[in-house]
């Protein structure tokens, strides 16, 4: 898309918050449960089955994001991603979100802009009929994205991590390690800073651009959240922080052992179990139940010493962690 004149692109200090909730709003189309939109106190939202599922999630720049790396559209798609992927991982259909933003006045108009594409595309590729219906704005020094999302489960059930059994198969749906590749390559090849040195997807090869693809506007396999609901998944996750950290929570709330085998890991086993930010789904099904989108990668097993097992061996607590300083990923 072609840049626009500055002289038609002010920054957020110098217009209205009337004329930037214009720009936002006149980009983001009703959820399809809408009754009433944004312009009210508050939208009313339709709940079909009778219960919302509702979580939050908080993005931040600095150990979040970067704008060195990050495009308005690829914050507002990978906004708008994490928080669906924790919506599908109950089992439900994500119906609407609530997007609060914080921005610098420094900013321009454009940049808001993209971050309103970002979340109707991404809404409309992983989401079909949910959409922003309101939120907030304000003025901060650092770009912050608060993002609330709701979900109905259609008259089902939640799926919890809660409830996984022994003789379970644990399976995943998505791509495990790519987003951490990415970050690494960002690490690795570009920098932020002082002495930036943007991102040039022309200088990667076609498995780094995937990767970093994987991480700056990430793809979680929203739907099969609810096909998992149907076809008897015991527990279900979000894989956010990477799957010894994740499969541990889940095997802990299910009082059971996770036994992974590292073949079924695909190339790069350590990083698959070590790599956040992917938001595959993980699930755990009674043998024979297996809906497609699904791989088995292990099977739960009675608890032991051990939450988490690969090859029958312990596995190192790794994976993202948000109090980390970032730069220690690019090792």
């Amino acid at each position: 898309m072609a840049s626009r004149p500055e002289s038609d692109d002010p920054f957020l200090g110098d217009v209205s918050e009337g004329r930037i909730l214009q720009a936002i709003l006149t980009r983001t189309p009703p959820a399809t449960h809408t009754l009433i939109g944004p312009g009210d106190d508050a939208a009313v939202i339709a709940t079909p089955s009778g219960s919302v599922v509702a979580t939050t999630d908080t993005l931040v720049h600095g150990p979040d994001f970067r704008l060195a790396w990050s495009s308005g559209y690829d914050l507002g798609w990978k906004s708008a991603a994490v928080n669906l992927a924790d919506v599908a991982a109950m089992g439900a259909r994500p119906t609407a979100l609530l997007v609060a933003l914080a921005v610098p006045r420094d900013l321009r108009l454009s940049f808001v802009e993209r971050v309103a594409d970002g979340f109707r595309d991404a809404c409309s590729a992983l989401a079909p009929g949910c959409a922003v219906v309101g939120g907030d704005l304000t003025v901060s020094d650092v770009l912050t994205v608060a993002v609330t999302a709701l979900g109905d489960l259609q008259g089902r059930d939640a799926v919890t991590r809660g409830g996984a059994r022994p003789g379970d198969v644990v399976a995943i749906a998505g791509e495990l390690g790519h987003a951490a590749h990415g970050l690494a390559v960002l690490f690795g090849r570009f920098r932020d800073g002082e002495t930036p040195v943007p991102v040039d997807t022309a200088l990667l090869e076609a498995g780094e651009r995937a990767a970093v693809a994987a991480q700056l506007r990430p793809s979680p396999p929203i739907a099969l959240g609810a096909v998992a609901a149907t076809s008897g998944a015991t527990a279900m996750m979000d894989i956010s922080d990477g799957l010894a950290i994740d499969a541990r929570r889940l095997a802990a709330a299910s009082d059971v052992t996770i036994a992974l085998d590292s073949t079924a890991l695909g190339e790069n086993p350590e990083r698959s179990i070590a790599g956040g930010e992917d938001h595959a789904l993980l699930a755990t099904f009674p043998e024979g139940f297996l809906p497609p989108g699904f791989r088995v990668i292990g099977v739960v097993r009675h608890r032991g010493e051990e939450d988490l097992l690969c090859d029958d061996l312990p596995v190192d607590l790794s994976g993202w962690d948000p109090y980390r300083d970032w730069d220690s990923v690019a090792g």
